[in-house]
């Protein structure tokens, strides 16, 4: 269904999760638990790509700027340097999705409400097919600057997720268990 001509792949993204974005995240363990969608890609030969955060508090080849012990990229896969939210924003991303017939992206990572949000909004309004995985992405407790509990900062993320649709193009919310990476299956 996307947009994007020529683009019948899918991708597993795994956005920022590095020690110092999720030492202090909600359900932080299973989360990255359900985010191991990584080796049901690399078995179905899904493009898996990575995507690191840095900035003033996460600066390159610091400890808080390393992926988190449990998940390590292979060799072969793709690692996107980022600054800013959005995961396409100033970075090689769309190119490299391109280069592997990528039209549909799979969502996992953190943080919520700042750079899924921003990822899942950034492709789809480039043409993206975009599925968040709903058990698969997480956020710390920022309540005392008044935002909402982790907990409902994710579930109203999968809630207005799931509902997304523009013409051409589709969203959508599943759970690591319901994750299809065939690009004709919305889940």
């Amino acid at each position: 269904m996307t947009t994007l001509p020529d683009r019948p792949n899918a991708a597993l993204l795994v956005i920022d999760v590095q020690n110092g974005v999720v030492a202090g995240a909600h359900n932080r363990d299973r989360v990255i638990a359900n985010i191991d969608l990584v080796e049901k890609a690399r078995h179905e030969g899904v493009p898996v790509v990575w995507v690191q955060h840095s900035d003033e508090q996460l600066q390159r080849g610091s400890e808080s700027w390393r992926y988190v012990p449990e998940l390590r990229p292979d060799d072969a896969e793709p690692l996107v340097h980022k600054s800013f939210g959005d995961s396409f924003e100033d970075t090689e991303l769309e190119e490299l999705l391109a280069s592997r017939g990528v039209g549909r992206l799979v969502v996992t990572g953190a943080q919520t409400d700042a750079c899924i949000r921003s990822t899942l909004h950034g492709a789809f309004v480039r043409g993206y097919d975009v599925t968040l995985v709903g058990d698969a992405h997480t956020t710390e407790d920022l309540t005392e600057y008044g935002a909402p509990p982790p907990e409902q900062v994710i579930a109203h993320t999968n809630l207005y997720w799931q509902w997304q649709s523009a013409p051409g193009r589709s969203g959508g919310t599943v759970d690591t268990a319901e994750v299809s990476f065939a690009v004709d299956d919305a889940r």
